[in-house]
Protein backbone atom coordinates (compact mmCIF):
# COMPACT_ATOMS: atom_id res chain seq x y z
CA UNK A 1 0.00 0.00 0.00
CA UNK A 2 1.17 3.50 -0.84
CA UNK A 3 0.48 6.63 1.18
CA UNK A 4 0.87 10.14 -0.22
CA UNK A 5 1.27 13.21 1.96
CA UNK A 6 0.98 16.63 0.32
CA UNK A 7 2.33 19.95 1.52
CA UNK A 8 2.66 23.43 0.14
CA UNK A 9 0.10 25.57 -1.60
CA UNK A 10 -1.54 28.74 -0.37
CA UNK A 11 -2.37 32.22 -1.63
CA UNK A 12 -0.14 34.10 -4.05
CA UNK A 13 -0.47 37.05 -6.39
CA UNK A 14 -0.49 36.59 -10.13
CA UNK A 15 3.03 36.22 -11.43
CA UNK A 16 4.18 34.66 -8.20
CA UNK A 17 5.33 31.16 -7.44
CA UNK A 18 4.57 28.25 -5.17
CA UNK A 19 5.96 24.77 -4.65
CA UNK A 20 3.90 21.71 -3.87
CA UNK A 21 5.34 18.54 -2.40
CA UNK A 22 4.04 14.99 -2.39
CA UNK A 23 5.86 12.49 -0.20
CA UNK A 24 5.32 8.80 -0.90
CA UNK A 25 5.65 6.02 1.64
CA UNK A 26 4.90 2.34 1.59
CA UNK A 27 5.19 -0.03 -1.33
CA UNK A 28 6.15 2.17 -4.24
CA UNK A 29 7.10 0.55 -7.52
CA UNK A 30 9.35 1.42 -10.41
CA UNK A 31 6.30 0.73 -12.61
CA UNK A 32 4.48 3.71 -11.15
CA UNK A 33 4.29 7.32 -12.16
CA UNK A 34 3.31 10.33 -10.09
CA UNK A 35 0.78 12.71 -11.54
CA UNK A 36 -0.42 16.08 -10.39
CA UNK A 37 -4.04 16.92 -11.07
CA UNK A 38 -6.08 19.97 -10.24
CA UNK A 39 -9.74 20.73 -9.90
CA UNK A 40 -11.23 24.19 -9.91
CA UNK A 41 -14.73 24.89 -8.57
CA UNK A 42 -17.35 23.79 -11.04
CA UNK A 43 -14.80 22.23 -13.35
CA UNK A 44 -13.63 18.72 -14.03
CA UNK A 45 -10.36 17.46 -12.68
CA UNK A 46 -7.54 18.00 -15.14
CA UNK A 47 -4.07 16.56 -15.58
CA UNK A 48 -1.22 18.93 -14.82
CA UNK A 49 2.08 17.05 -14.89
CA UNK A 50 3.62 13.60 -14.63
CA UNK A 51 6.95 12.11 -13.68
CA UNK A 52 7.94 8.51 -14.17
CA UNK A 53 9.08 6.91 -10.91
CA UNK A 54 11.91 4.98 -12.56
CA UNK A 55 13.09 7.10 -15.47
CA UNK A 56 12.05 10.54 -14.19
CA UNK A 57 10.71 11.36 -17.64
CA UNK A 58 8.31 14.27 -17.38
CA UNK A 59 5.14 15.33 -19.15
CA UNK A 60 3.05 18.48 -18.88
CA UNK A 61 -0.33 19.78 -19.82
CA UNK A 62 -0.09 22.49 -22.46
CA UNK A 63 -1.63 24.97 -20.04
CA UNK A 64 1.33 24.76 -17.64
CA UNK A 65 4.20 23.93 -19.99
CA UNK A 66 7.07 26.35 -19.51
CA UNK A 67 5.73 27.57 -16.17
CA UNK A 68 5.53 24.43 -14.00
CA UNK A 69 8.30 21.96 -13.33
CA UNK A 70 7.84 18.51 -11.84
CA UNK A 71 10.82 16.85 -10.19
CA UNK A 72 11.64 14.01 -7.84
CA UNK A 73 13.99 13.52 -4.91
CA UNK A 74 14.71 9.81 -4.87
CA UNK A 75 16.28 9.88 -1.42
CA UNK A 76 13.13 11.40 0.06
CA UNK A 77 10.61 9.61 -2.17
CA UNK A 78 9.13 13.04 -2.75
CA UNK A 79 7.83 14.69 -5.90
CA UNK A 80 7.73 18.45 -6.24
CA UNK A 81 5.67 20.72 -8.45
CA UNK A 82 7.34 24.08 -8.84
CA UNK A 83 4.77 26.53 -10.13
CA UNK A 84 6.07 29.82 -11.54
CA UNK A 85 4.37 32.71 -13.30
CA UNK A 86 1.11 31.73 -11.68
CA UNK A 87 -2.14 32.95 -13.19
CA UNK A 88 -5.58 33.33 -11.62
CA UNK A 89 -6.74 30.44 -13.79
CA UNK A 90 -4.29 28.18 -11.96
CA UNK A 91 -6.50 28.51 -8.88
CA UNK A 92 -7.66 25.02 -7.90
CA UNK A 93 -7.24 22.20 -5.44
CA UNK A 94 -4.16 20.27 -6.46
CA UNK A 95 -3.84 16.52 -5.93
CA UNK A 96 -0.96 14.16 -6.41
CA UNK A 97 -1.65 10.60 -7.45
CA UNK A 98 0.51 7.55 -7.90
CA UNK A 99 -0.30 4.73 -10.22
CA UNK A 100 0.33 3.03 -13.52
CA UNK A 101 0.11 4.76 -16.86
CA UNK A 102 -1.06 3.29 -20.13
CA UNK A 103 -1.73 5.09 -23.34
CA UNK A 104 -0.81 8.41 -21.81
CA UNK A 105 -3.32 8.22 -18.97
CA UNK A 106 -3.09 7.04 -15.39
CA UNK A 107 -5.36 4.01 -15.52
CA UNK A 108 -4.77 2.50 -12.09
CA UNK A 109 -4.40 4.95 -9.23
CA UNK A 110 -3.05 3.24 -6.12
CA UNK A 111 -3.09 6.32 -3.94
CA UNK A 112 -4.21 9.95 -3.88
CA UNK A 113 -2.83 12.81 -1.87
CA UNK A 114 -5.19 14.72 0.38
CA UNK A 115 -5.31 17.78 -1.86
CA UNK A 116 -4.05 21.29 -1.28
CA UNK A 117 -5.57 24.63 -2.22
CA UNK A 118 -3.72 26.97 -4.53
CA UNK A 119 -5.25 30.41 -4.93
CA UNK A 120 -3.83 32.99 -7.32
CA UNK A 121 -5.16 36.51 -6.94
CA UNK A 122 -5.22 38.98 -9.81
Amino acid sequence: QVQLEQSGGGLVQAGGFLRLSCAASGRTSSDYSMDWFRQAPGKEREFVARISWSSSNTYYADSVKGRFTISKDNAKNTVYLQMNSLKPEDTAVYYCAMGTVFGGSMINVVSWGQGTQVTVSS
